[in-house]
């Protein structure tokens, strides 16, 4: 009876809260593809029945498989639950995460031929605290761990920060010595310009006095 009541409130809270479903055949996996960023808490709670809801109390035995794949198709989680449940994973990489499904409805030929329908609802992040003490230790944990990636990023931005300051004055450095090069190369240039001009002025006066034309 308790099984059934927590079926029950898990089928209401999946109703009630922003959810999706869709169908499964027998010993059929779907796969759902989640954007899920780096150390992110990602809490999964499901549901599943036949078409028919008055049968779900007939099937004791129903279950579902989930398996969590990182970006990298390495799987971070499977496991085997009942035909209602929570799961809960942290993930270390960003990116698209595949969360897959899949029945065992062929052990009960009353399902031989029916598709079942998967309530989800997919949540991120950190949620309410849990009353249970095992529980609250574990958040205040994940809580610690998230604080201390919190700082590190910031330490990351700083020394982002740093490092692009060192680059504009690197920068900076080789613009002022590349403009100061270039000053003195117009300078060479125009007294090598002004010399010759001056020389050959000279030469062509030195031919006119020889040449007795002045």
């Amino acid at each position: 009876m308790d099984v059934q009541w927590s079926g029950f409130l898990v089928l209401c809270y999946l109703m009630l809260a922003t959810s999706m479903y869709f169908d499964l055949g027998e010993q059929e996996e779907k796969c759902i593809i989640e954007e899920v960023p780096e150390d992110m808490l990602v809490t999964g709670y499901f549901l599943l029945e036949p078409w028919d809801v008055k049968a779900l109390t007939h099937s004791p035995h129903l279950g579902v498989t989930v398996t969590v794949k990182d970006p990298n198709y390495e799987v971070v989680m499977s496991k085997r639950y009942s035909k209602f449940g929570k799961f809960t994973i942290t993930s270390h990489a960003s990116g698209q995460h595949f969360l897959c499904f899949q029945s065992n409805s062929t052990r009960f030929s009353v399902f031989a031929r029916e598709r079942l329908r998967l309530h989800l609802d997919i949540q991120m992040g950190e949620h309410s605290v849990d009353r249970n003490t095992e529980r609250t230790k574990d958040d205040l944990e994940m809580l610690h761990n998230s604080l201390r990636h919190l700082i590190d990023q910031m330490m990351y931005i700083t020394r982002q920060q740093e490092y692009q300051q060192e680059k504009e004055e690197t920068f900076r450095q080789i613009s002022e010595d590349t403009n100061s090069k270039v000053l003195w190369w117009a300078v060479v240039q125009t007294s090598v310009l002004l010399s010759v001009g001056f020389w050959q002025m000279k030469k062509l006066k030195d031919f006119f006095i020889a040449k007795k034309l002045v």
